[in-house]
């Protein structure tokens, strides 16, 4: 069989240079100067810097607001990507057995994809108003005196669930379309073993979504680290004050707010640092147990 190739090596190269360029001066170069900014304390009006070494980081090391918005950011990370991935599982799973419809089912699933992540956030305060708002009434009805912005489990509840809503739809593209390429042999013999809707999904089907679900898994932690700052500036209206913040927003409210451009980067550089391993962490270990057919 005859290999396809390029007649010369320039021609990949200069293919190569347009995509190279963009992750040098939106990535590498911003990675850099954060890391170079973190060892200073910047002049808050911009005469200049005075190099401190490690004392920003020891600051963040000491500091029990830091911590507590770390551990804050794990558990909305963990909330957001659990009930992410389980909707739109569930959602992927009926879709993939309406036969009539079908089409109308599924758009109305995928078109919250196309909100920017503001947009869903003021959403999110329309629907959680304190004097109108319909999620508002329903916890009332129940009970619940929801206070969007002013006690910090319900702004943190509202995060979470605006979060969750925003992802669905990509994920349920994904479980949809890793549905439909299982071929129809596999369950129909699936169906002669296992006479249980719910056992044949379990031993059948889940595995051979588990490529798929890492893909999404490591996507959905992404998005809630990074993607979801729209949606949280938006909900706690710009006032953080004691409402929740996780660390991406609290790199944003240091930085541009507080003028501490320096514990801004170490914050940066300590969140990529955190990235990096857990994506490490991931690919090592939790895809050891995907097996790809």
């Amino acid at each position: 069989m005859k290999r396809a190739g390029f007649t010369t090596t320039w021609l990949p190269i200069l293919l190569l240079v347009p995509q190279l360029l963009i992750i040098a001066v939106f990535f590498y170069w911003p990675a850099v100067h954060a890391l170079q900014s973190s060892f200073y304390l910047q002049d808050p009006f911009g005469f200049g810097s005075t190099y401190v070494g490690l004392e920003n980081y020891t600051d963040l090391a000491q500091s029990s607001e830091y911590l507590k918005i770390t551990r804050f950011t794990v558990v909305f990370t963990l909330l957001v990507t659990f009930f992410s991935l389980a909707l739109a599982l569930l959602l992927a799973v009926k879709a993939d057995t309406v036969i009539r419809g079908a089409r109308t089912y599924r758009t109305l699933l995928m078109w919250v994809y196309a909100v920017a992540p503001p947009v869903a956030g003021f959403i999110g305060l329309l629907m959680f108003n304190q004097s109108w708002g319909p999620l508002t009434d329903i916890a009332r009805a129940i009970g619940w005196d929801f206070k969007l912005g002013v006690n910090f489990n319900d702004t943190a509840t509202a995060m979470v669930i605006v979060s969750v809503w925003k992802q669905v739809p990509v994920n349920f593209i994904f479980f949809l379309s890793g549905l439909q390429s299982i071929p129809k042999s596999v369950r129909e013999a699936a169906l002669i073993d296992n006479r249980s809707a719910s056992g044949r999904f379990w031993d059948v089907t889940f595995p051979l979504l588990a490529p798929t679900g890492f893909f999404l898994l490591i996507i959905n932690i992404t998005y809630a680290l990074f993607d979801t700052f729209g949606i949280i500036d938006t909900l706690v209206k710009g006032e953080p004050g004691n409402n929740p913040m996780t660390l991406v927003y609290k790199v944003y409210v240091d930085g541009f707010r507080g003028n501490d451009l320096g514990g801004s980067s170490a914050q940066s550089v300590v969140l990529m640092v955190l990235v990096l391993a857990l994506t490490v962490f991931q690919f090592r270990l939790v895809e050891r147990r995907i097996h790809y057919t």
